[in-house]
């Protein structure tokens, strides 16, 4: 790979996890500025969640101090959470510096929105001791998780890994010497 396709690379890398850093961080500030602790039924001090599409994806704030999907709430101090997040960002960037620069240009998206998917949760933890959590989705009283923009590039970049890891010598043998070029 040329010093060219390579710098091109890290560029693609850095402004997907910038991308989505300040799209995470921006949101969650709107959300948090605008909206009450919201709860999906009545509960004294906590409002009603808002409607966005419908009943189907809705906004309810909520205050996340474990890790993935709630687990460990309240157990593990945000020091350790902290420093864990900060040991993934450093292997994110290594991985991509070892094998990124050399892989499928998939790879490289993957790792990006990846790094600033953790970026935007380690910066909520770090400043407020808690990530800020506010979409609601699913039918009726099954719902999903709620997550963020931080979650949601993370669990793409976790899709696309998958998808990497399934198809990855295809990828590479159909688009060998290609490179995200300007159109």
């Amino acid at each position: 790979m040329t010093s060219a396709a390579r710098r091109r690379r890290w560029i693609v890398f850095a402004v997907l996890a910038v991308g989505v850093l300040v799209a995470d961080q921006l949101s969650k500030m709107w959300v948090d500025a605008n909206f009450a602790l919201a709860y999906p039924e009545p509960l004294p001090g906590y409002a009603l969640p808002t409607p966005v599409i419908g009943d189907f994806v809705r906004i309810a704030k909520s205050y996340n101090s474990g890790v993935i999907f709630g687990l460990f709430d309240n157990s593990l101090p945000i020091p350790l959470l902290a420093l864990a997040s900060a040991l993934v960002i450093a292997m994110i960037v290594l991985y991509h510096w070892r094998e990124g620069l050399k892989s499928h240009w998939l790879l490289t998206v993957a790792l990006g929105l990846l790094l600033g998917g953790a970026l935007g949760n380690l910066g909520d933890r770090i400043n407020f001791g808690h990530v800020i959590d506010f979409v609601d989705m699913g039918i009726g009283t099954t719902r999903w998780y709620t997550f963020n923009v931080a979650d949601a590039a993370i669990s793409t970049s976790l899709v696309l890994l998958i998808v990497i890891g399934l198809f990855g010598e295809r990828l590479m043998r159909a688009a060998p010497e290609r490179e995200l070029t300007p159109a």
